[in-house]
C-alpha cells in the first residue's frame, strides 16, 4: 500500500473512477442487448431503444470509455438491422 498522501489519494480516485466506468459500461452493454431484442421481436419500441443506445454509446465515446469509432460502428449496426426489420 502507498504511504504518500498523493499515492493515497490515486488509489482511491482510480477506485471511484473504475467502479463508474466498469457502471456505465454495464448499463451501454444492457441498452445495446435491449435495443437488440426490440429490433429481432419487432417491438413498436425497437427505435426509441434504438435511439437510447445511440445516446449512451455517444456518451462513452466522449468519456473515453469505448473508441468513437466502435461507437459508430455499433450504431451503424443497429440502425442497419432496424432498417432491414422494418422493410
Amino acid at each position: 500500500m502507498a504511504n504518500i498522501k498523493s499515492a493515497i489519494k490515486r488509489v482511491k480516485v482510480a477506485k471511484a473512477k473504475t467502479q463508474k466506468n466498469v457502471a456505465r459500461k454495464s448499463a451501454l452493454k444492457t441498452a445495446v442487448k435491449k435495443c437488440k431484442e426490440a429490433i429481432n421481436n419487432k417491438d413498436e419500441s425497437a427505435s426509441e431503444n434504438l435511439a437510447y443506445a445511440a445516446k449512451l454509446l455517444d456518451k462513452a465515446a466522449a468519456k473515453k470509455l469505448i473508441h468513437k469509432n466502435t461507437a459508430a460502428r455499433k450504431k451503424s449496426r443497429l440502425a442497419k438491422a432496424l432498417n432491414a426489420a422494418n422493410k
